[in-house]
């Protein structure tokens, strides 16, 4: 399998939208196969942005910054989206995507250290440059707060019981690989059940605590409803039930007449809705799963900027 093949792809242009001449946005670039549609579908005129906090994902996307000169790109986490416009020198966008989670090169990369089916440094940070990774903050942690960060990261019904399994053996010797917290796990929690290894929701958790992920797409999903023009699409895939708990929320609230002031004889502009849902949750096919078995848990989900 590609390991940089983007999901949901025709869904994704579907929702978007896109003209010829408008001016789109990939808040996160991973290896550009999105960006790279969007591109095919824009005209002279068009152009397209992207963004993407891992260092790695930014060096390939320069490239095609070289090739095409309606394409540019900036590193930035998408909770940044407003300054990174305000760089661009765009005060409003025809649509914006994002693809939320960690990227196929990522996972696959050791070094990186997101996955436990390599073995490699127990990191774990979407840009290596911030801090801390996720052996130092590991190996550091209360027990307490390791228990609510996996229960609520990784919803973990294990969470106390591998949190202090986690303190006592770091209590032996420090937890610095990935190979050395999936052991753990498995002893804490036990043998894999219906194909899923028990580290996969402690992975996610501390992954996810450590970029502060969830915060960020809160963050990028408020500043991209500002930037929208009227009419833009708001695409995301989301690729677990946290993440799309959030967009699923804000797409709906904005979509609603804000209900403090929804019993008003005349309801005031700003408590209007100022998204539409276009469609419901799209999920990808049997033929794209067989393609890219990553596909299996996406979910996309599109609204579009009312005036």
């Amino acid at each position: 399998m590609d390991s940089h093949v983007p999901v949901l792809l025709d869904e994704v242009l579907r929702g978007l939208a896109i003209r010829p001449d408008g001016t789109y946005v990939d808040a996160t670039f991973g290896r550009g196969g999105h960006s790279r549609r969007i591109l095919a579908a824009l005209g002279p005129g068009g152009r397209l942005l992207a963004m993407d906090r891992d260092p790695e994902a930014v060096t390939a996307a320069r490239e095609l910054q070289v090739a095409d000169s309606r394409f540019a790109v900036q590193q930035q986490r998408f909770g940044q989206l407003r300054r990174f416009l305000e760089v661009q020198g765009v005060e409003r966008v025809d649509g914006i995507l994002f693809d939320l989670g960690v990227s196929s090169p990522q996972f696959d990369s050791p070094a990186r250290g997101f996955s436990f089916q390599h073995d490699g440094p127990l990191d774990m940070r979407m840009d290596p440059a911030s801090s801390p990774d996720a052996a130092t903050w590991l190996n550091a942690v209360e027990e307490r707060e390791l228990a609510q960060v996996l229960r609520r990261y990784g919803e973990e019904p294990a969470a106390t019981r591998v949190a202090r399994a986690i303190v006592r053996r770091r209590a032996e010797r420090p937890i610095l690989t990935t190979a050395d917290l999936a052991d753990v796990v498995l002893h804490a929690a036990g043998r894999p059940r219906g194909g899923r290894h028990p580290a996969t929701r402690v992975f996610q958790a501390i992954r996810i605590f450590v970029n502060r992920e969830l915060e960020d797409i809160e963050a990028g999903l408020a500043q991209a409803l500002e930037a929208l023009a009227a009419g833009g699409r708001l695409c995301v895939i989301s690729f677990h039930s946290l993440e799309d708990r959030i967009v699923k929320r804000f797409m709906r609230d904005a979509s609603r007449v804000d209900p403090r002031l929804a019993a008003l004889p005349v309801v005031p502009a700003a408590a209007e809705p100022r998204l539409r849902l276009v469609g419901g949750a799209v999920h990808a096919d049997e033929a794209e799963i067989a393609r890219n078995p990553r596909a299996r848990s996406a979910v996309l989900r599109v609204a579009e900027r009312l005036a």
